[in-house]
């Protein structure tokens, strides 16, 4: 599983969705809502959250594409149970206790950091 907000897709995206896709049989994208790219970043994407999804989807490599839940961030990884989430190099929301986070709502999921 990886997430992100995928918002002018470019080669670096590509690079993180090949790699994770390494990881394991499935890879299940989560795109970043509009409304939670802007509370992280001051600003709202440039692409709406299902055109972003779509794009996405076009991927070959990409098995299943979802929108993040509105209000829970932790919802999708409940919903979809990954066994790894492969994160971006450069992936900081979210991302430093995220393993502790995890465990304490009982899953053993592995996390990877992507090299850039």
């Amino acid at each position: 599983m990886i997430f992100g907000t995928f918002d002018g897709l470019h080669m670096g995206h590509i690079h993180l969705i090949t790699q994770a896709k390494a990881l394991g049989n499935t890879l299940m994208t989560v795109i970043a809502r509009d409304r939670r790219v802007n509370e992280l970043k001051g600003r709202f994407p440039l692409h709406h959250e299902t055109e972003r999804k779509n794009i996405v989807g076009l991927i070959s490599l990409v098995d299943e594409v979802t929108l993040g839940h509105k209000d829970n961030v932790y919802a999708c990884i409940e919903l979809h149970k990954p066994d790894i989430i492969a994160l971006g190099y450069d992936q900081t929301h979210y991302t430093q206790s995220l393993e502790e986070e995890l465990k304490k709502r009982g899953f053993d999921i592995e996390v990877v950091r992507i090299e850039p």
